[in-house]
C-alpha cells in the first residue's frame, strides 16, 4: 500500500510539471534536427575489395591450395591493412590525385577490414563528396597492390569489386539523432522535476503537514477571493 501511495505521489509530481517535460523535449528535438540537417556535414562511404594470395596457389584451376597457406594469408591480412594505411601508400595516393589533405587526414578516411574471416580485404573510404570517395578508394587499391607486390614479394593481388559512387550518405542520421534527443530530453526533464521538488520545502497541502511536521490536520481554511 505504501509503495502504491509513493508511486502515485511520484506520478503527480511529474504530471503537475508536464509542461516542463514537453518544453525540454521539444527544444531537444528541434535542436537535434537543426544540427543534423543544417550543421553536420554529410559523409558518404564506398569500398573496394581485393584478394591477396600467392601466385602458385591461384595461377591454375588444377593446382591445389594448401590449408596452411590459406591460414597464413588470413593472418597476413592485418599486415596488408598496415601497408594500405602506410605513409608510402597514402602519400602516393595524395600526390597522384592532387588531394589537399595530410597523411593523417587520409588515414582517418580509410578503413581496412577482413571480409567474414576470408582472405578478402575490404578498403572503405568515407568522404563528404561521394564521387571523390570512390576515386580515392580505387586509387588506394591500385597503389596498395603495387606496394604489396614489392614489399611482400607477392605477384597475385586481384581486385574483386571496384568502388562505386555511393548514392546515400552514411552520416548524419537525422531520425536516429532526433529519437535519441527526444529520449534524452524526457529523461533530463524528469530529472530536473525531481530536483526542483527535492529543493522545494514549502508546505502546500494537508498531506505535507502530516508528512513533514508529523501533526494531525484538524481543519482547513479555504482561500477566498478578496472583495
Amino acid at each position: 500500500q505504501m509503495e502504491e501511495i509513493e508511486l502515485r505521489e511520484l506520478f503527480f509530481i511529474v504530471w503537475k510539471k508536464k509542461w516542463l517535460i514537453v518544453l525540454i523535449t521539444l527544444v531537444s528535438i528541434i535542436a537535434s534536427a537543426l544540427v543534423s540537417f543544417f550543421i553536420l556535414p554529410s559523409e558518404y562511404e564506398t569500398y573496394t575489395t581485393l584478394m591477396v594470395g600467392k601466385s602458385k596457389e591461384y595461377s591454375g584451376m588444377n593446382q591445389s591450395i594448401e590449408y596452411n597457406d590459406v591460414l597464413l594469408n588470413k593472418q597476413l591480412v592485418s599486415t596488408y591493412g598496415e601497408i594500405a594505411k602506410s605513409r608510402a601508400v597514402g602519400q602516393e595516393v595524395i600526390d597522384e590525385l592532387g588531394l589537399d589533405i595530410s597523411h593523417g587526414q587520409f588515414s582517418e578516411k580509410l578503413n581496412v577490414s577482413l571480409v567474414n574471416e576470408t582472405e578478402i580485404i575490404k578498403l572503405s573510404v568515407t568522404h563528404d563528396d561521394p564521387k571523390e570517395a570512390s576515386v580515392i578508394a580505387n586509387e588506394t587499391a591500385k597503389i596498395f597492390m603495387e606496394q604489396v607486390k614489392q614489399i611482400m614479394n607477392i605477384d597475385n593481388v586481384q581486385v574483386i569489386d571496384r568502388a562505386l559512387v555511393p548514392e546515400n550518405a552514411v552520416s548524419p542520421k537525422p531520425m536516429l539523432n532526433i529519437t535519441i534527443a527526444g529520449v534524452l530530453g524526457i529523461m533530463l526533464s524528469v530529472f530536473i522535476i525531481f530536483i526542483l521538488e527535492y529543493l522545494d520545502n514549502t508546505i502546500k497541502t494537508a498531506n505535507d503537514v502530516e508528512k513533514h511536521l508529523d501533526l494531525p490536520v484538524i481543519g482547513m481554511i479555504p482561500k477566498t477571493a478578496d472583495k
